[in-house]
């Protein structure tokens, strides 16, 4: 949660959360492994059913596959920008298996400071994005990350972006588990 500074010369300071398919609900889905499945391929595989919700055929849009590379920051993490894609949702898994930091705010109006929310992906958990919901730039954490990313791709303005008018810092609890081997 964002916290008030004394004056107006720092930063908001907003402290980040485990992931939580709970937690993230208002803003999009958790995609991981740890839900319901039922075996495939004879037994040999098992599937995880409709994890989120592809949106993305507003306005002649079609499904895009991208792979997004980020590098590592320093924490705590100062935030840049907001932005949102009012066409289509938007998910992010990560390849390698590292831990990144994710912060949102509600869809609607350019976000308040105290509106935010930074979750830490524990590097096997996806995220997708809900149409419209405000959110930073991918974050990687401990090393350089790579996400396989589904997108809208198609005519229209699909980002929007907003400046943030008061300096936020993102901070990573050091109990915050590191990504997994």
């Amino acid at each position: 949660m964002a916290s008030h500074p004394p004056d107006d010369t720092a930063a908001l300071q907003l402290r980040a959360v485990p992931l939580s398919p709970e937690a993230f609900a208002p803003f999009g889905d958790v995609i991981d492994s740890r839900g319901s499945c039922h075996a495939i391929n004879q037994g040999k595989g098992w599937r995880y059913p409709d994890l989120a919700r592809v949106d993305v055929a507003s306005e002649d849009g079609r499904t895009a596959v991208s792979l997004v590379a980020c590098v590592p920051e320093a924490t705590p993490v100062p935030l840049r920008l907001m932005e949102r894609h009012p066409l289509g949702s938007q998910i992010f898994m990560p390849m390698n298996g590292q831990r990144y930091l994710v912060v949102v705010a509600p869809a609607g109006e350019p976000p308040r400071p105290d509106a935010l929310r930074a979750f830490v992906a524990n590097g096997d958990q996806g995220i997708n994005y809900h149409r419209g919901v405000w959110h930073h730039p991918m974050i990687a954490l401990d090393a350089a990350c790579q996400f396989f990313e589904v997108h809208r791709a198609g005519p229209g303005d699909n980002c929007d972006e907003c400046a943030l008018d008061t300096p936020i810092t993102v901070c990573v609890p050091e109990d915050q588990p590191e990504s997994r081997p």
